[in-house]
């Protein structure tokens, strides 16, 4: 993770939090997280603890610190000694770390250069709520691991055996911009299935686009997503080939896209949480095309592929580049089980006789690419209710309501394979 990488996650969001609305849970103690923490865990505390004393001796940037203990066992830091370190490079100001574990009332922290620091005892850590504050404003840790949400927006929390959001920063290679995942983490860190979603920030946030995806009403509780987040280069990235909108060209690095799924964050995730007995790829729009795209690169590597509202005729749009329905019918039947859907509805014909059938001016939320797919898939020898799924919500619009409203049903699906 690059120093301007972290520079921007170090930013985060400023929050209103009155501190005596807070009520957190802290039925557990953190004494439960270690009996259950395996060798690997307790040697990253163990470094995270020495780079972290270093960086409050000034022996060491605080800025690179951070950012090692963030790509590690995450922040804050458990030590030896049965204290927790807390630090931020919060900006200027007197910062007090605030929390379930002092009732919310803000602890002074120390200061060395620019890095606000404390250690303290929280012996019961389990699913205890903080925030950094100067009381002006209420700081999630802009570098913290766990997470959620309630009424005052985002919350950092110092462990958490229960369902929890966690978070890793700067995520990047294969010549993309760095991104961050935040990954939906089942209660007690069990699960049998593993999915890699695409456009992240969107998936739990309820205060993303349109409300967002509101994915944790709907997942099952045996499962681990990892919600990857797009960047200002979506269109490039999320696209298996080029095509041109108004004459302006876009697509084209969906390639290099998968392979940072594939190469750089799937180890990442199965290194840290365990390798699960069935893995898939999920997203919309743009996001449902790169999952396929996904599926078809490395065909022996994902049980299943998951597209809400796919943009399944991207490479016709203005040009003849191949789309992936024909990549898919290219393929034949592969072992890969595949579910597409979409809203909207329309007349579908091919007018321009391009092969696609994407000519109705009045369709919409790529019905008919979706519709044609399904049919080349069908002929391929993929069976409905078997390997193949395929939902018409008619006259769903094209956003994160609408995919929010039905995505339960794919990730039922999903979790049966």
């Amino acid at each position: 993770m690059g120093r301007g990488t972290l520079l921007l996650a170090l930013l985060g969001l400023l929050v209103g939090c009155p501190a005596e609305t807070y009520n957190g849970s802290d039925d557990d103690d953190a004494a439960d997280d270690d009996d259950t923490a395996d060798d690997d865990d307790t040697a990253d505390d163990d470094d995270d603890e020495a780079l972290m004393r270093a960086a409050i001796a000034g022996d060491t940037d605080a800025l690179d610190a951070l950012g090692a203990i963030a790509a590690s066992g995450g922040l804050p830091v458990a030590t030896d000694d049965g204290t927790f370190l807390f630090g931020c490079l919060c900006g200027t100001g007197d910062w007090m770390l605030a929390g379930d574990h002092e009732g919310w009332a803000g602890q002074p922290m120390a200061l060395t250069g620019e890095l606000s620091w404390i250690e303290v005892e929280i012996p019961q850590a389990d699913g205890s709520k903080y925030k950094f504050t100067d009381r002006n404003s209420w700081l999630p840790d802009p570098l913290g691991r766990r997470y959620g949400y309630d009424e005052f927006g985002r919350f950092s929390l110092v462990r958490s055996s229960a369902a929890h959001l966690e978070r890793w920063y700067g995520l990047e290679g294969y010549g993309l911009v760095p991104r961050d995942a935040q990954v939906w983490v089942p209660a007690g860190g069990s699960f049998t299935h593993l999915l890699f979603a695409h456009d992240g920030q969107n998936l739990f946030n309820p205060e993303a686009i349109w409300g967002g995806w509101r994915l944790d009403e709907s997942l099952p509780e045996s499962m681990l997503v990892v919600g990857i987040d797009n960047t200002a280069d979506r269109m490039e990235e999320y696209t298996h080939t080029g095509d041109t909108i108004s004459g302006d060209p876009y697509g084209g690095l969906g390639d290099g896209y998968a392979d940072l799924v594939e190469l750089t964050v799937r180890p990442l995730m199965e290194g840290h949480y365990g390798e699960a007995d069935v893995v898939g790829a999920m997203g919309s729009s743009l996001g449902g095309l790169i999952s396929f795209h996904i599926a078809d690169r490395y065909p022996d590597r994902y049980d299943m592929a998951i597209s809400l509202s796919g943009t399944m005729g991207w490479g016709s749009i203005e040009l003849n580049n191949p789309t992936m329905i024909e990549i898919y019918e290219a393929a034949g039947h592969r072992d890969t089980w595949l579910y597409l859907d979409s809203g909207g509805g329309g007349t579908c014909y091919d007018d321009d006789g391009d092969g696609i059938w994407d000519d109705d001016p009045d369709s919409s939320d790529n019905y008919c690419e979706n519709t044609q797919l399904r049919d080349v898939l069908e002929a391929a020898g993929y069976q409905y209710d078997v390997d193949l799924w395929h939902w018409h919500e008619a006259g769903a619009e094209h956003n994160e309501l609408a995919w929010a409203d039905r995505v339960w049903r794919p990730l039922e699906l999903f979790a049966d394979r």
